[in-house]
C-alpha cells in the first residue's frame, strides 16, 4: 500500500514573496490504481516527483507497504536511487543509440532472482518482435509499451505513470491500454496515473481525484471500464 500525506511550499517566483502551496493525502492499496486529473500547473507532475524523490516536500509522510520513503518530523528523505519506483514519462525516454532489448535491461537491478523477470515483460507487452530494433524505428505506441516495460524491469513496489499516452492519436491510445490494464492487474502494485483524458483515467483507475491548484480533492467514482 502507498500512503501520502504531504505539503510543499515553494515561492512562485524569485521576484515574489507569495507561496505555491501542494498537498496531498491519499492511500492506494496493491493492484489498485489512483488517477488523477486537473489543468496544466495544478501539481500534478509535482506530486509524482514528490513521491519518487525528486523533491522534498515541506512537510508530511510518505510510505510504501510500511516502509517510510519520507518523513518530515524524523527528517527522513530516501533518494530517488533508493526508492523502488517505476516511472513512466510522457515522452517515454528511451535512449536512441541503445536497441530495445538493451533498452529494458538498463532499468534492471543486479540481483540473481527478480521479481518480474525480463521473460515476463516481453510477454506480457507483446514486444519480443522489437527487440532488436532501435526507438527511431519504432511507432509512439511501441515506444511507451518498452518505456513501460522498462519501468516494470526495475522492480518497482509503486508505478508512477505521468501522461503516458498524450503523445499519441485516438487509435494508438486505444492500442496501448490494454496492455497498461494488465499490467496493473498482473504485478499487482499501487499504481497512479495521471492524465488530463477522462475516458483513459476511466479505462484505468479504480478511483479519480482531480488536483486543483496544488491542492488534491477527494475521490470521485470512477465511470465503469470498457471490457
Amino acid at each position: 500500500m502507498l500512503t501520502v500525506n504531504i505539503h510543499y511550499q515553494h515561492p512562485t517566483s524569485t521576484a515574489q514573496l507569495a507561496q505555491a502551496n501542494y498537498r496531498a493525502t491519499f492511500t492506494v492499496a496493491a493492484g489498485q490504481c489512483l488517477g488523477i486529473m486537473g489543468p496544466s500547473g495544478a501539481g500534478k507532475t509535482t506530486l509524482l516527483h514528490a513521491i519518487a524523490g525528486l523533491l522534498n516536500p515541506t512537510a508530511g509522510e510518505i510510505l510504501v507497504h510500511g516502509t517510510v520513503w519520507y518523513d518530515g518530523t524524523r527528517a527522513i528523505h530516501l533518494a530517488p536511487h533508493q526508492r523502488p519506483v517505476g516511472v513512466v514519462f510522457q515522452e517515454g525516454r528511451l535512449f536512441p543509440h541503445l536497441s530495445i532489448e538493451q533498452n529494458l535491461r538498463y532499468g534492471m537491478p543486479r540481483r540473481a532472482t527478480p521479481t518480474i523477470s525480463l521473460h515476463e515483460v516481453i510477454d506480457i507487452l507483446a514486444i519480443k518482435a522489437l527487440l532488436q530494433r532501435t526507438p527511431s524505428q519504432l511507432s509512439g505506441g511501441e515506444r511507451q509499451r518498452v518505456a513501460l516495460g522498462r519501468a516494470l524491469l526495475r522492480q518497482p513496489q509503486i508505478l508512477l505513470m505521468d501522461e503516458p499516452l498524450s503523445g499519441l492519436d485516438a487509435a494508438l491510445k486505444q492500442q496501448v491500454l490494454p496492455y497498461i490494464q494488465q499490467v496493473i492487474q498482473r504485478f499487482s502494485m499501487p499504481t497512479i496515473y495521471v492524465s488530463h483524458a477522462q475516458d483513459e483515467i476511466a479505462r484505468v483507475a479504480d478511483q479519480v481525484r482531480v488536483m486543483d491548484h496544488g491542492v488534491l480533492g477527494q475521490a470521485r467514482p470512477v465511470i465503469a471500464k470498457d471490457d
